[in-house]
């Protein structure tokens, strides 16, 4: 038996905007799309949507997304260069920098609608369950 993630949904204030931005940190091509959504589909198969839900205030969330050396090597380069403000801890108290713990990297930024984006090189938990020093 397995079990893996399918999908969730993103609230945003614009969910175009917040698609494409994530879509572009990531270099992932865009995905059809349906109804209210604007998907997104990682490299793992599993479906990001974005939608603007019917309500003023849109509860910001975090979100974290595993990627390999490469890949943040390149997002961490946009960031950089498109100026978005980043932190290295989840605090905000090291801003521009990032974080080189649990035997990996780690960021923290903002994605357009406000929500809490980590992206990060190195699970927090080994294959066995262990914390990562």
């Amino acid at each position: 038996m397995s079990i893996s993630f399918d999908h969730t949904i993103i609230p945003a204030k614009n969910s175009s905007a917040s698609a494409a931005f994530f879509r572009e940190l990531f270099a992932l091509p865009e995905a059809p799309s349906w109804g209210p959504f604007v998907n997104v589909q990682l490299t793992d198969g599993t479906l990001i949507q974005f939608a603007e839900p019917p309500v003023e205030d849109i509860q910001v969330q975090h979100y974290a997304f595993r990627v390999s050396e490469d890949l943040f090597d390149e997002a961490y380069a946009r960031l950089s260069d498109n100026d978005v403000e980043h932190w290295a801890d989840p605090r905000m108290t090291e801003p521009g920098t990032v974080n080189t713990g649990h035997g990996g990297r780690g960021v923290y930024f903002r994605d357009p609608t406000g929500h809490f984006f980590e992206m990060l090189t190195h699970s927090y938990l080994t294959p066995q369950g262990e914390p990562v020093p």
